[in-house]
């Protein structure tokens, strides 16, 4: 008896010094935790009987919102000028964003950073671009910290926040702020959706995507489908909005949400379907001269431009500073063939825009159906101005531009007819650039001009802001959104988070604008601007801009010239009053380099899009002259993939031969630029596509493949550099070491696509490299058992050899 209460008693004594030991464990872990926001201190009673403890359900209950938080619907265009839309007396008829605006507010003086993923990066931080890392898209990322490509961890994200505080986030459409490097199956996730605040993702990572066939991915893999006829990425979005939407309403309805809904349109490739183009025949006719001065009359009248704006020039570059490619033709210095084709061009840009528009008025619809439009704040806006991409000319293939590669008219009108289809990749010439961006001087890329940044911004929220159908002048910037969504919440951006001490907001609340008076005082105060070598700085209603042209290589920043301009009484940026203000001029100046400064914007870049994108970058992969692929893999992103370009090469692959062999081995690229190693009719096929211009480079076998077991493959020698920075060489195709094929070839200068059309082994993916064969053209009847490309300098004999040993081994 006596040792069995010793035994009671030790058992007690061992349980309350461990529940001791556990306590005092916990309240450390907890205090440490509680300075990195982590769980609270359990606040129960733990005894040895649970009939004897105490729970403590707050280190587990989820944050809940605050009470009445709004719901946040944020659509983002791409590339898309004031002058554009319907709300702002524009041509291109927006129903879902016309019932937005009459329902709530119109911003006029909404501004961007002049791209896509610049901008994009301040609307999910709050944080200037640079702060972001984000000088301008991921493809052009440097090792300077303002241009790294990475957001770090002190801007979180808005989504991190509002994830943290009840709500749930989605996203919908593009994700163009994922280091290229990392858009890859085995690749880091940290900077991908998921990891960045996230619930749900569905969309494509890059800066652009094929409507028709899309490369997509679902929140952190690849998906891979084959399209129906008559799919178009802007319903599948829509689509899968209502889906997230509908899911979340039937298991959480009493959580607000953030759903960031980023459509492909109205970026490149314009794709819309055959009724929506038609809407517009006719509608452009009359060239986009008169078109700019027909929408500066209508904005004026609407009052989104104040009377007497003055619209500016169409060509407002000095010819010593301006880029070819940016300058716009006159129309009437056009011939009737160019007429008809700039002109369709822009009929299928806004089929696109009001298509996608209609597309997203369906969960507009959705919204007001089941009683949650009262309460959503939604916003409708564009990430910078009108794209000035498609050159003077206008193209059927962007990629060309990419690759600073003209294109000519003969070969743009074989598809007038199919303008918008799934045959081409097309691109409305500059004019449009500029009178879709109208009054302003320039479009996209350009940050020191209005027509880069000057935005379409529409805010409805029918439960928090009482005007309806009301404009506001004030001005504003795309790192104001961030502090105004927090300020209509009830949040507030934490000093710290998850340790690391936060970079403050760069912007201000414009919620004093949700009921102010109309031309209330602007409560900014001074924005900076920079891209790709332009640069330009607002401070309290005075712009100053250097006359600088991005993409240009000139360099030479300290020896720019400067205007001035007084954009509170001349919104169109027509006067210059340098000359006749030097001093305002140097106060700006001066604040520019203060802002740059404190914002990592320099070093400044100007080169070309082709020098900047073929940049060689860190990867978590270390640098290799061989690559290995297996069959059926998903397909590899173009940053990932072996690079070709500008060099010798070789592919080679060990197959097994049947009678019905047939398909696809090796392809990389799409019908806009690729290439393409296939067996058609027993016979051994290598395709180039030099930026889908026809005739195909097309290298066939002069024998027949008899079954068996061979290494198949290619070689191209590379020679010279062409006129146009492609590479001229030699091509010779193989079956085991014997020749079956040869000639002469030319490979692209830079990237086969921005689309992504990935590197794909034993099928071809969405829209298929050559004429010769459908997509996905799966290999079949047969065996591959790897593919290996090689652009070491070694003879093709020696890694034939190499080939056939492992075949032998197999």
């Amino acid at each position: 008896m006596k040792t069995t209460k010793l035994k009671v008693f030790f058992r007690i004594l061992f349980v309350g010094c461990l529940v001791t030991v556990v306590s005092s464990c916990n309240q450390t872990a907890n205090q440490s935790k509680e300075s990195n926001n982590a769980t609270p201190e359990f606040k129960g009673k733990i005894a040895l009987d649970i009939r004897d403890s105490e729970s403590d359900w707050s280190a587990y209950t989820p944050k809940a919102a605050p009470e009445g938080a709004p719901n946040v619907l944020f659509i983002l265009y791409d590339d898309t000028g004031l002058g554009a839309w319907s709300p702002y007396g524009g041509a291109i008829n927006m129903p879902t964003m016309d019932k937005l605006a009459a329902n709530g507010l119109t911003y006029t003086q909404w501004h961007t950073t002049a791209l896509c993923s610049p901008t994009r990066s301040t609307i999910q931080t709050g944080r200037n671009h640079h702060l972001n890392g984000m000088a301008a898209i991921t493809e052009t990322a440097d090792g300077f910290p303002g241009a790294n490509g990475r957001m770090g961890p002190e801007v979180a994200p808005l989504s991190v926040i509002l994830q943290e505080n009840g709500y749930s986030t989605f996203w919908i459409g593009k994700n163009h702020n994922v280091p290229e490097q990392d858009v890859a199956s085995g690749g880091s996730k940290k900077q991908w959706p998921l990891q960045m605040g996230w619930d749900r993702f569905y969309g494509f990572i890059g800066g652009e995507t094929n409507q028709w066939y899309p490369d997509l991915i679902e929140d952190n893999h690849f998906v891979e489908k084959e399209f129906e006829e008559g799919y178009h990425l802007s319903k599948d979005l829509a689509d899968h909005a209502l889906g997230m939407l509908k899911d979340q309403q039937a298991t959480n309805p009493s959580k607000p949400w953030y759903m960031w809904y980023n459509p492909g349109a109205n970026h490149a490739p314009h794709h819309a379907p055959k009724d929506y183009i038609a809407k517009y025949k006719g509608k452009f006719d009359a060239g986009y001269d008169a078109y700019r001065d027909w929408v500066t009359e209508r904005m004026i009248e609407k009052g989104i431009l104040p009377e007497g704006t003055v619209n500016t020039p169409m060509n407002p570059m000095r010819e010593d500073m301006a880029q070819a490619i940016d300058m716009v033709r006159p129309w009437d210095t056009l011939n009737d063939d160019e007429k008809k084709l700039f002109a369709k061009m822009a009929e299928v840009y806004a089929g696109f825009s009001e298509f996608t528009d209609v597309q997203v008025g369906r969960v507009i619809d959705y919204l007001e159906e089941s009683g949650q439009l009262e309460n959503t704040i939604v916003l409708y806006a564009a990430d910078n101005g009108a794209s000035g991409e498609g050159s003077p000319n206008g193209s059927v293939n962007e990629n060309k531009f990419f690759n600073g590669y003209p294109d000519e008219l003969s070969e743009n009108m074989k598809y007038i007819d199919v303008l918008g289809g799934p045959e081409t990749y097309e691109h409305y010439p500059t004019g449009w650039a500029s009178a879709f961006s109208a009054p302003f001087k320039m479009f996209k890329r350009y940050s020191q001009y209005a027509g880069g940044t000057n935005d379409p911004l529409v805010i409805s929220w029918p439960k928090g802001i009482k005007a309806k159908g009301e404009i506001r002048n004030q001005y504003h910037h795309s790192v104001d959104i961030v502090p105004t969504l927090l300020e209509a919440i009830g949040l507030e951006m934490p000093k710290v988070h998850n340790g690391v001490k936060q970079v403050p907001l760069s912007g201000v609340s414009m919620a004093y604008t949700f009921d102010a008076e109309p031309n209330a005082s602007t409560q900014k105060h001074v924005q900076y601007y920079a891209m790709l070598g332009s640069r330009g700085i607002w401070k309290d209603g005075w712009k100053a801009a250097a006359v600088h042209a991005p993409l240009s290589g000139v360099g030479n920043f300290d020896k720019d010239d400067w205007e001035l301009y007084h954009v509170a009484v001349d919104r169109s940026e027509s006067h210059d009053l340098a000359k006749e203000n030097p001093e305002k001029l140097q106060e700006l100046i001066d604040a520019w380099f203060v802002e740059a400064e404190k914002n990592n914007v320099l070093p400044l870049d100007d080169r070309s899009a082709a020098e900047i994108i073929g940049i060689e970058r860190p990867s978590a992969e270390p640098s290799r002259d061989r690559y290995i692929y297996y069959p059926f893999a998903a397909a590899v992103p173009e940053g990932n993939a072996v690079n070709v370009r500008g060099r010798s090469y070789k592919i080679l692959a060990n197959v097994e031969i049947t009678n019905t062999t047939s398909g696809v081995v090796f392809a990389h690229g799409s019908r806009f630029g690729g290439h393409s190693l296939f067996i058609k009719n027993k016979k051994l096929y290598y395709v180039y596509n030099f930026l889908g211009i026809k005739p195909e480079q097309v290298f066939e076998s002069s024998v027949k493949l008899k079954p068996g077991k061979y290494t198949i493959g290619m070689e191209f020698i590379r020679e010279k550099t062409g006129e146009k920075g492609e590479s001229l060489g030699k091509t010779k195709l193989y079956i085991d070491n014997k020749v079956v094929a040869e000639g002469p070839m030319k490979t692209q200068p830079a990237k086969f696509t921005l689309s992504g059309d990935g590197l794909c082994i034993g099928y071809d993916s969405a829209d298929a490299v050559s004429e010769n064969y459908p997509s996905p053209s799966k290999f079949n009847g047969g065996k591959i058992d790897f593919v290996g490309v090689t652009v070491e300098g070694v003879p093709y004999v020696n890694l034939e050899a190499e080939a056939k040993r492992a075949m032998m081994s197999h």
